[in-house]
């Protein structure tokens, strides 16, 4: 395959934080590279091959989690869900890092973990082959003139629904309401229904929920958080 020209992409969000902790370091040596998903980037894939998932995960069902903070979340799915394999892309090396700690804590093999971003990962997913994905507490981009960096526009949700399968769930949970409004406004155009009957069905966290760091923050300051559910079709 001729090799691919890669896409411009301005990317805003903060890539490190304070100082990793010399435990956090050691994850990164030593546990990061054993669990790529494959070639992602475009250094290691410039023709942009996609990702054998069949062989990752041995014909699981696959989960995509999408920023997935601190881990938490994504480790919980792990454990409860042992018959998946999940993905996480997450482009925050400390986030990256305390997601290794909590895996070698509980113990899950299950998972990959893409520490870059997003966008890249898309690139190389096969086509209909996600089961469900996870959106959790996104960055806001809160000023108006930043609306076009949040996830849920053009440019993540059409790549985000090539990958998944028809059938699929996509599940968002956020505490800003006008990125509930826009949400509700743009991922129904990608093909996707959103499934609330009643006002519980988005004011009720789901079954298998575990709060995050990020709504407790959310909660502690009063923001009201919203879980929404869709459906690819």
């Amino acid at each position: 395959m001729s090799q691919k020209s890669r896409p411009r992409r301005n990317f805003y969000g903060r890539l490190k934080g304070k100082s990793l902790k010399r435990s956090q370091k050691a994850y990164l040596d030593e546990d990061l590279g054993a669990l790529s998903p494959g070639p992602v980037s475009w250094e290691d894939n410039s023709d942009r091959t996609p990702l054998d998932l069949l062989g990752l995960f041995g014909g699981k069902p696959v989960w995509l989690e999408i920023g997935f903070g601190g881990g938490e979340h994504m480790v919980h799915q792990a454990s409860n869900n042992p018959e998946v394999g999940l993905i996480g892309a997450e482009p925050y090396i400390n986030g990256v890092a305390m997601l290794l700690g909590k895996i070698r804590r509980a113990g899950v093999d299950n998972l990959a973990v893409h520490p870059g971003d997003v966008r890249d990962l898309f690139d190389v997913l096969p086509e209909n082959t996600i089961d469900r994905a996870f959106l959790l507490y996104p960055d806001p981009w809160p000023k108006a003139r930043h609306h076009r960096r949040r996830f849920v526009t053009p440019e993540h949700l059409q790549p985000l629904a090539k990958a998944l399968k028809p059938g699929a769930i996509f599940r968002v949970a956020t505490d800003i309401e006008d990125y509930v409004r826009q949400t509700l406004e743009e991922v129904p155009k990608h093909g996707f229904e959103w499934l609330a009957e009643r006002p519980q069905d988005w004011r009720q966290p789901w079954d298998d929920w575990i709060s995050t760091r990020y709504e407790q923050k959310a909660l502690r300051e009063g923001r009201t958080p919203h879980y929404l559910t869709f459906q690819k079709s």
